[in-house]
């Protein structure tokens, strides 16, 4: 039994894209291993459960707020209360009936999943083994140090960092942004891959092929 935190600098880290991913590889590459997937919460009416739902049927999101904001002021706006309970024990059944357990967080590591509690709180409470997903951009070396700097903070388990081109982006641009070795050499994290820019997705065996070539699973 293994649990896989998919967490990000941001919410434009491309977390969603990178979770797919990755079930889609273990389901083409690893047909042996039973996966799950799960996303902690969401937060408006339209956004990652629906891309989810184009690609699987059962994708578990224990809690939903309509208004698409952090989840604490979405529960005070719509007089409701987050209850991690209902999400911890989500994630308990879901450990026991999959042999790799996919976990999608909200945001980034430093937002706030109730008024005390951020994602690292939960990461590091729970235990959970942790990729930080980094959007390729302009700032991601400074974002990414300070976010594996909160995560040590929070004694979150870090397995590696992995480079999403969510906008379109070429060697150059990588190299400058999030350059490999200054990274590695900053956090003491290694870099996983650096995951393409994709315009659309039209299957799952494809996105499989693409992650086995630019991620290091």
């Amino acid at each position: 039994m293994n649990t896989l935190l998919i967490a990000g600098t941001d919410t434009d880290a491309g977390k969603t894209i990178i979770a797919t991913a990755l079930r889609a590889y273990y389901q083409q590459f690893c047909p042996q291993l039973k996966t799950g997937l799960m996303k902690l919460l969401q937060t408006g009416m339209v956004g990652d459960a629906e891309f989810y739902q184009r690609f699987f049927d059962d994708v578990v999101i224990p809690l939903r707020f309509d208004t698409p904001v952090a989840p604490p002021i979405a529960a005070d706006l719509e007089n409701r209360s987050i209850d991690l309970a209902i999400i911890w024990q989500q994630l308990l059944t879901l450990q026991q009936s999959s042999d790799l357990l996919l976990v999608e967080s909200l945001g980034g590591l430093g937002s706030p999943i109730t008024h005390e509690l951020t994602i690292a709180d939960i990461a590091g409470t729970w235990r959970l083994d942790t990729i930080l997903v980094v959007p390729v951009k302009l700032g991601s070396i400074a974002h990414t140090v300070a976010n594996v700097a909160l995560a040590r903070h929070h004694k979150v388990k870090l397995k590696g960092i992995i480079f999403n081109c969510v906008n379109p982006c070429n060697e150059e641009d990588i190299k400058n942004w999030t350059p490999k070795e200054l990274i590695e050499s900053l956090t003491q994290v290694p870099v996983l891959g650096y995951f393409p820019y994709l315009e659309k997705i039209d299957s799952l065996s494809d996105l499989a092929v693409i992650t086995s070539k630019h991620i290091a699973i």
